[in-house]
């Protein structure tokens, strides 16, 4: 006779029932993962309109008094930005085949975003045809980040300022360009 009380019957051929949790809770995490997920868009994205085109360094003030300096040319396409850096210095950081006398190139590809005045640059150091540039070698290779103070000097002039430097990066606009989207 039971009166008011449950009885567990115990059977050992039974799946315990903590599995059945687990189960339910692997699924529920996999609801919340996929409702947070979302596709990446089809296309690039457009980019800052006023930055669209190739800018040049034509000159960098006293250079002469430089033990080394570089000199910037930017490709900004859509949300994309191509870099070659042309450097100069004075003192042979590596073999001379490499650094070619105090004279050499070298190339990023990056993507970029621009938060009120300040320019952020994330991608990698390329060959010259921008093509990912295998570790090792003579030069730079793997993540390029940099980020700059943003200042538009009129439609065809701009002027960067590294943050991890003082020395400005002024460029000229060479061509202007507009941005078409193309597929990812």
């Amino acid at each position: 006779m039971l009166t008011g009380k449950r009885v567990f019957i115990f059977n050992p051929m039974q799946k315990p029932f903590s599995f059945n949790l687990s189960a339910l809770a692997s699924f529920s995490f996999l609801l919340l993962a996929l409702s947070s997920c979302s596709f990446n868009p089809p296309l690039q994205g457009k980019g800052v309109t006023a930055l669209q085109g190739e800018w040049r360094q034509d000159t960098i003030g006293n250079s002469k008094q430089l033990v080394s300096y570089i000199q910037y040319h930017f490709r900004f396409s859509c949300d994309s930005v191509f870099i070659r850096m042309e450097n100069f210095s004075k003192v042979n950081y590596g073999t001379d085949t490499c650094m070619n006398k105090g004279h050499w190139f070298e190339y990023a590809g990056a993507t970029y975003d621009q938060k009120t005045d300040t320019l952020h640059i994330k991608g990698f150091y390329c060959d010259a045809n921008y093509q990912l540039k295998n570790p090792g070698g003579c030069f730079n290779s793997g993540v390029y980040e940099d980020s700059f103070k943003l200042k538009l000097k009129g439609d065809s002039a701009l002027e960067l300022l590294p943050l991890s430097s003082t020395v400005p990066i002024k460029l000229k606009l060479v061509k202007r360009t507009t941005c078409t989207p193309k597929p990812l």
